[in-house]
């Protein structure tokens, strides 16, 4: 498998969701080759739009890859974002990398993406496949429940195949991977679930007749600075808690980077081969960071 590990964005609150800051971070990215930046999807935050930031990224760089991680789908227009995305790919070939997601991790954001109640889920795989089908399709005619298309074509549409991924852990979710998807992108998961995970999609690939590739699986990892404070420690680990109150985080977050060397290889061995790591807590510079990432980090990429 080739690992790749890819830099998420930093969260919101850092101080450094200026654009200036992003447009520091992308260059840096650039100039030093690392494989991949990917940005989250926080509406009403200083963090960068997702899916404005990739296009600002792929214009100002030859190699880097962007991705979400993730974009929630159900509440937008299937139909657009597919045609941003193809735009995106076509710009951009081989370079963008959608993470698409049910809902926002954030519950004071979920009432921007309205869908009829208790069908979040339906109208997320009936999203999906019109997604995929204009990706892939000339011109799409679909009537489903929630999307009515008549003769709709997109263009420029992307050469080749661009994959699809999906985040999630519940196990709902994970099925649904396995029936549709090209990938996983999980977060706040250890390598023991992370290989539950991984085993879980790989049966529902198999139930519905195809296959997620082999290095098709991948995790974020938040990782705590050797400089961070105790109390911004106290805020990674409460952070960490919040979305995953049933999990010590200390099996979650990593503290400094011989533990996340240590973790990047237990997910290795867990299956998995894509990682975006990001910052736990506020850094005083991408610069900084970056040159321990790549002292740290980058030598375990094959």
């Amino acid at each position: 498998m080739k690992v790749r590990i890819g830099i998420g964005s930093l969260p919101v609150g850092n101080g450094t969701g200026e654009v200036g800051g992003f447009a520091e971070l992308v260059d840096e990215l650039e100039a030093r080759g690392i494989d991949s930046l990917w940005l989250p999807d926080l509406v009403g935050t200083d963090s960068v739009d997702a899916l404005t930031g990739m296009a600002f990224a792929v214009g100002r760089t030859r190699s880097l890859k962007v991705g979400t991680g993730v974009v929630v789908l159900p509440g937008r227009n299937p139909a657009l974002v597919a045609a941003q995305l193809a735009s995106l790919a076509a710009l951009a070939p081989k370079r963008v990398l959608p993470v698409f997601g049910v809902r926002s991790a954030r519950p004071r954001e979920r009432q921007l993406y309205p869908v009829p109640e208790g069908r979040r889920a339906a109208v997320f795989e009936e999203a999906l496949l019109v997604v995929r089908r204009l990706l892939a399709e000339e011109r799409v005619t679909h009537h489903g429940e929630f999307f009515d298309l008549d003769d709709v074509t997109i263009g420029p549409r992307p050469p080749g195949r661009l994959d699809l991924w999906l985040g999630g852990r519940a196990p709902v979710g994970l099925e649904r991977i396995g029936r549709l998807a090209d990938g996983w992108l999980g977060s706040f998961v250890t390598p023991v679930e992370a290989a539950e995970c991984r085993a879980t999609i790989e049966r529902a690939a198999a139930a519905a007749g195809r296959e997620v590739e082999e290095d098709h699986y991948g995790t974020n990892l938040a990782v705590v600075p050797p400089e961070a404070t105790p109390a911004q420690v106290d805020a990674a680990l409460a952070a960490s808690l919040d979305r995953r109150p049933d999990v010590d985080p200390q099996k979650i977050v990593a503290h400094g980077w011989a533990e996340a060397r240590d973790r990047i290889r237990e997910y290795v061995d867990a299956g998995l081969s894509k990682f975006v790591v990001r910052p736990a807590t506020p850094v005083g510079s991408w610069r900084g960071f970056l040159d321990a990432f790549d002292h740290e980090l980058r030598p375990l990429e094959t």
